[in-house]
């Protein structure tokens, strides 16, 4: 009998965009021979199922169930395809971890963490992984401009702590550039990372388990056409990505492991995107930050990665629902 998924999308915040156009490519790539999809949109008017043919439901959040045709739903697992709140964030995992209800992602301790991008280069730093030196600032608790230069060294990415798709993000050269970059920041969250800028080769990698073994999908490059990989970077094609990258096997080895080492140390589940600078000065990976629910867009990396790989989504994005059952 085919096991019943609740593809989940949307969202509460402003990658929930992102969110639409990955659940298109997951949800044309699932394998319907062996498993049943029901979209589900999580948005701020509510949560819906979506059938094929027909009109929206409410989504039962007692039990996660839905009604299809007069027959009630429950689900075998949860395919989340939600970036930003609530998906992304812990939010959903605990819900389904009530309900004990397989999903296929990480943990809600996981993406809890790694959702605040300090906690995770702090955690990181402690597992002995390369990460830039960083401030952590609070809306509540005002740290002058002045203060924040007397510890870090410019250039500086000024970035919303919480939250992804590099919105709200920015570079500063010049000190009089740090004030607004703060306030822009502090315009989608009430914490904010101040990172000092590390001079070399962007990198992303996915990385998820098959069978219980920790795979590494092949390595992109990433050279964007703006000063940085911000917004219009990712999804608006002013950026060149190679995959995989011209590289030599020492490199490549040594992002690999710190890509392995990075999803080890921080108990990561599913599939993940792990984000590096490789410092040339020193030869060492930098990791910059964490995606437990990485882009699945057409547009987005993980979906060339895996084509790279040799293999056909089909078979990747079965890979992935049948690991949440072990």
């Amino acid at each position: 009998m085919k096991k019943k998924i609740a593809l989940v999308t949307g969202g509460l915040s402003g990658e929930a965009q992102i969110s639409y156009k990955s659940a298109v490519t997951v949800g044309n790539n699932v394998d319907r021979e062996k498993f049943d999809v029901y979209r589900i949109d999580i948005n701020p008017e509510g949560w819906w199922y979506e059938p094929v043919n027909g009109e929206r439901s409410k989504v039962n959040r007692d039990d996660f169930s839905v009604t299809d045709n007069g027959t009630t739903i429950h689900f075998d697992a949860v395919l989340l395809c939600i970036h930003g709140t609530p998906g992304e964030d812990g939010k959903l995992q605990g819900y389904f971890d009530m309900l004990k209800l397989p999903y296929t992602s990480c943990d809600a301790a996981t993406s809890a963490l790694t959702f605040n991008k300090r906690y995770t280069v702090a955690v990181a730093a402690f597992g002995g992984i390369h990460v830039a030196r960083s401030l952590h600032l609070f809306k509540h608790t005002p740290v002058t401009p002045e203060t924040i230069l007397a510890q870090l060294t410019l250039p500086v990415f000024v970035k919303p702590n919480n939250g992804g798709s590099s919105i709200g993000m920015s570079k500063v050269n010049e000190a009089a550039e740090l004030a607004p970059a703060l306030a822009k920041a502090f315009k989608e969250d009430d914490q904010v990372l101040v990172e000092e800028f590390i001079s070399g080769r962007e990198f992303t990698i996915g990385v998820f388990k098959n069978k219980g073994e920790i795979m590494v999908l092949p390595i992109t490059e990433i050279e964007t056409h703006n000063e940085f990989f911000d917004f219009e970077a990712k999804y608006q094609g002013k950026s060149k990505e190679t995959t995989p990258a011209l590289i030599d096997e020492g490199m490549k080895a040594q992002l690999e492991a710190a890509a392995k080492r990075v999803y080890e140390v921080l108990n990561c589940r599913g599939v993940v995107r792990i984000d590096f600078i490789y410092n040339t000065a020193t030869s060492q990976p930098y990791m910059l930050e964490v995606n437990t629910v990485p882009g699945q867009s057409e547009a987005s990396v993980i979906p060339q990665q895996v084509r790279a790989m040799g293999w056909l989504l089909k078979d990747f994005y079965s890979a992935v629902i049948e690991q949440a059952f072990r």
